[in-house]
Formats: C-alpha cells, sequence, structure tokens
C-alpha cells in the first residue's frame, strides 16, 4: 500500500495563493524557475488594455445655477420671439372661421381684424412664464441626466440604457417645470383667446386666479403635461441621438478639430428635427389646452373633458394647425439650442454630460 506524503504547511499556503499551470518542458530540459514564469505572467498582463475609469462630472450649485440662467434666457428669448406665430396658432386652433387657413391668411385675417398689435397679445406671460419654465427644464434634464447615469453605476451601463436616461431626465425636468408654467400659461391663452379680458399679465393673472382660483390656474395642468411632456421628450432626445449620429460618423480627431461652422450646422439641424419630434408628439396635447383654456368642455373630472374634447375635434381637428406649429417648434427648439450653448460658455458653465454611444 502507498503512503501519501504529507504537504508542509509553506506548499499548502503556495497552493492557495498560487494558479495551478502546467510546467514548461523543452526537449527534456529543467523546468522553467517559478519566478521567470510569475515575472513574464505580470509582464503580459501589465501590458493588457486596460478600460478607462467612468468619470461623473460633480456639478456644483453654481453650476446649476448657470444651467437655470442659460435655459431661462434661451427659452424666454425663443418664445418672446415667436409670440406673433403662437398667437396665430392658437387662433387657429380655437377659431372655427380660421382652423382651415394657412399661417399667413391666419394672421392677415387678425391683423385686418384687430390690428397689428393683436399679434402680440401675450406677449408679458409668454416671456415670464418661459423664463421660470426653460430655465427649471434645462437645468433639471441636466441634472435628472446626472443622477440617473449615477444610478446606472458605469460608463457601459448608462450608454446601454442611454434612451430611457434621456427619457426619463426629460420627463422629470418638465414636470417640475410645468408646475411654475402652467398659471402663466393659462393666463397667456385667455388674454389671446378673448380680446378685452386684461391689458396685460399682471391685470390678466389677477384676474383669473380672483374669479377661478388656483383650481382655474391649474385647470390646465393635466394638459400642459400631456403636452409639455412630449415635447420635452422629442426635444431632448432626439437632439442626443441625432448629434450622436453625426459625431459617429467621424474620427475622434475630426470631431475635436471641428470647425465653429461644422459644430453650428450639427447644433441647427438637430436642433429642427428634435422641433419637428416636439411639434407632432405634442400636437394634440396643446390643441386640448387651448380649447380648456378658453373654457371648453362639460363639467367634470378633466379626464372626462379631455375625452369629450377629442371626441369632438376629432383626428383631424386635433392636428389642426400642425403646419404652422412645426415651423415655430423647428425654430423655437434650434434656437434654443444654440442660445443655451453659447450663453453657458458665456458664463463659464461646464459641458453637459455625454454618455452617446461612440461606435456602431
Amino acid at each position: 500500500m502507498v503512503k501519501r506524503t504529507q504537504r508542509s504547511d509553506t506548499a499548502a499556503d503556495l497552493s492557495r495563493t498560487t494558479p495551478i499551470r502546467p510546467r514548461v518542458i523543452s526537449h527534456g530540459a529543467p523546468a522553467l524557475d517559478d519566478r521567470l514564469f510569475l515575472f513574464l505572467f505580470a509582464m503580459s498582463d501589465s501590458e493588457k488594455p486596460r478600460p478607462q475609469p467612468f468619470v461623473i462630472p460633480q456639478f456644483t450649485a453654481s453650476d446649476y445655477a448657470s444651467f437655470f440662467a442659460a435655459g431661462a434666457s434661451c427659452a424666454t428669448l425663443t418664445h418672446g420671439g415667436m409670440t406673433p406665430i403662437d398667437v396665430v396658432k392658437t387662433r387657429i386652433q380655437i377659431d372655427p372661421a380660421l382652423s382651415k387657413r394657412s399661417l399667413l391668411s391666419a394672421g392677415r385675417t387678425i391683423v385686418a381684424k384687430e390690428g397689428a398689435s393683436a399679434l402680440l397679445t401675450g406677449f408679458g406671460p409668454t416671456a415670464v412664464g418661459y423664463l421660470v419654465q426653460g430655465g427649471a427644464k434645462f437645468a433639471g434634464y441636466e441634472f435628472w441626466k446626472k443622477q440617473f447615469v449615477t444610478i446606472a453605476g458605469d460608463q457601459e451601463t448608462a450608454v446601454k440604457y442611454r434612451t430611457a436616461i434621456y427619457l426619463g431626465a426629460a420627463s422629470v425636468g418638465e414636470f417640475f417645470a410645468d408646475i411654475l408654467l402652467t398659471p402663466l400659461e393659462a393666463t397667456r391663452i385667455r388674454l389671446v383667446s378673448e380680446r378685452g379680458y386684461a391689458t396685460g399679465l399682471v391685470s390678466g393673472f389677477t384676474r383669473l386666479a380672483r374669479e377661478g382660483g388656483l383650481r382655474e390656474l391649474y385647470a390646465g395642468f393635466v394638459p400642459i403635461l400631456l403636452k409639455q411632456i412630449p415635447y420635452a421628450i422629442g426635444q431632448f432626445t432626439v437632439n442626443e441621438f441625432c448629434h450622436e449620429v453625426a459625431f459617429r460618423s467621424m474620427s475622434e480627431q475630426t470631431r475635436r478639430s471641428l470647425s465653429p461652422t461644422s459644430k453650428f450646422s450639427i447644433d441647427l439641424g438637430s436642433g429642427i428635427i428634435a422641433g419637428f419630434a416636439a411639434a407632432i408628439l405634442s400636437q394634440p396635447a396643446d390643441t386640448l389646452l387651448s380649447r380648456i383654456n378658453k373654457g371648453h368642455g362639460p363639467e367634470g373630472t378633466m379626464v372626462h373633458r379631455l375625452t369629450v374634447l377629442a371626441k369632438e375635434a376629432g383626428f383631424r381637428g386635433l392636428f389642426a394647425g400642425l403646419g404652422p406649429r412645426m415651423v415655430m417648434t423647428a425654430g423655437l427648439v434650434s434656437g434654443q439650442f444654440l442660445l443655451y450653448g453659447i450663453i453657458k460658455d458665456a458664463l463659464s458653465a461646464p459641458p453637459g454630460l455625454e454618455i452617446h454611444k461612440e461606435s456602431k
């Protein structure tokens, strides 16, 4: 009977810490020394490319203040500048006599009947409303995108689920921004739809609050969420993917050496496409919002009122004014992204967090 020899404690410890491997033999030559084997193994392992660490920027309160200021400025400038188009678009949606007219034809009719000043109706609520909403939306998108990327934990996971991150950040950021926007948007639509309702923002807001209270000021909150959240999803998500497609078609060196003109062209094109998407996704709710704020629809819950109004309008009615709105929204969104970048640079704000997929 063959007895097994007991290993020493040192040998046992070595077997637990050193991986089992074949000994290298060459035509009967002695085995390669263990120390030389470990040295070569360590050298070969060190030559393997190590993944770059995924660094998530730590934005400060000052950074978010810059994001808010840039978002507020770009939104109020673009929406304020688009007030005449927005007035015509709203009137097409709520006035049966204008519902089948083009943007230019409807605008001429309004000017002929009410004067050129009618095209600036609601400028105050528009400028102030989108000042606070734009700031909260852009800063909120930057904040929530960073939070969701942090939850993802690593770059590979964040890139894999980037669509969900874009959708979530846009939706949550827009939700809180709309709490600020809704009362001012209700005032704007009432001023546009009812000539003589009030002389401006303060008197219109005061009258609406006095006659209807919070319930009337926030009567359009659900419709505005149904409008603005799809709008924000189209705006931010489509813009992100348009940039991704553009950057993936070029080398890293080309991307880093882009001329200002090339970068402007990419930003403008991405913004226009994102604007078209935002307009289409939010059009039905935009029509319902205009009708709700004009006082249309039966009494009852918001869901009941929306259902009745949607049935009355029909598919064609819900998309009345889509053409003018697509033109307006393409200008709004592209202008906002261009101004947002310029103002951020002027404020020395850091760039936003990118999670684009680098290769196909």
